[in-house]
């Protein structure tokens, strides 16, 4: 039985004004559909959340299904599925079917849906769990290549090669990205900062001045501290820049520039665990950016960091 309950007020948390602000940021490409949902999904409620949830459960099923089948399977109604079409920026359903279609068959043809979905269990070899995240790694990345707004990385590698000081910031996980992203950075010659202690962050930032860069990092976009930071940045004239998997999130909003990445559950692994990867991909590519607009600078220094530490290696031949 169909609830049209879809049509009432329960789901208009997204307004006309949403629509049209996903549309211009997110486009009508078939690549990254499912990404699209997946983040969108949390932003959503009532009815329009059911059918995120529908077409994220079985995209196969949703890209051969009437849109009267996928209202029903959803519990809503045609109208709250057109509704939901327009959320995530497409014209109408035959838009988003088609889109469904074309990535659950690259998908397939591709061999990046083996058991992603599939619980692991305390039996499985670990020829199966490797063969899973592999496949939920390779689709988060792919989703994350499809989400990234290149030119966002370009405003960010600008900022970041023309600042004096850069802060990152980040807790638990995030905080160890960053750290990654501190550690390139500084062999190529930028002043970075990594900053996962609250107080020691927000010294930090509070002495931050315009020219500089702030790097929140946090792929729910909601942990406190990294908001706090970054917050503490902003207001001291730095440019911010939120590495997140939510484009609507506090921490997005906050930001001047928000690079988006994409994540792929599995079991033991929940979204924050399993954004690793790609926020790694997103960092490294933000790094290389950086390099090659300070290409002159970071080859010496690079050079110099690599001679500092080499006296340091092992001669080949020579063991312990």
């Amino acid at each position: 039985m169909v609830d049209h309950e879809a049509d009432t007020s329960a789901d208009t948390a997204v307004t006309d004004a949403d629509v049209v602000d996903r549309r211009g940021a997110l486009g009508v490409a078939s690549d990254g559909v499912l990404a699209r949902v997946r983040t969108g999904a949390d932003e959503l409620t009532g009815a329009l959340r059911r059918v995120a949830e529908q077409v994220l459960s079985d995209p196969e099923a949703a890209a051969r299904a009437t849109i009267v089948e996928l209202a029903e399977r959803s519990g809503t109604s045609p109208a709250t599925v057109t509704r939901f079409c327009r959320a995530m920026g497409f014209d109408g359903y035959a838009d988003l079917r088609l889109g469904v279609a074309v990535e659950t068959g690259r998908a397939r043809s591709a061999g990046w849906t083996v058991d992603i979905g599939r619980e692991i269990q305390p039996g499985d070899p670990l020829e199966r769990v490797l063969e899973q995240l592999i496949a939920a790694d390779t689709r988060a990345m792919h989703d994350t290549a499809a989400l990234l707004d290149l030119a966002e990385v370009e405003r960010a590698a600008v900022a970041i090669a023309g600042a004096s000081r850069v802060n990152i910031f980040g807790a638990s996980g995030s905080a160890l990205v960053g750290e990654e992203m501190q550690f390139s950075l500084h062999r190529i010659g930028v002043a970075a900062w990594a900053w996962h202690d609250v107080h020691s962050g927000l010294a930090a930032a509070a002495l931050l001045r315009p020219g500089d860069v702030a790097l929140g990092i946090s792929h729910s976009g909601q942990t406190r501290e990294a908001i706090e930071m970054l917050a503490e940045g902003d207001s001291r004239g730095a440019t911010t820049i939120a590495l997140t998997g939510f484009r609507r999130s506090p921490l997005a909003e906050l930001a001047d520039i928000v690079l988006l990445t994409a994540s792929q559950a599995t079991t033991f692994r929940p979204d924050a665990l399993s954004a690793r990867h790609p926020q790694l991909v997103v960092l490294d590519l933000l790094y290389i950016a950086v390099a090659q607009r300070t290409h002159d600078r970071a080859h010496a220094a690079f050079r110099r960091t690599a001679q500092a530490v080499d006296g340091h290696k092992a001669a080949r031949g020579v063991t312990a």
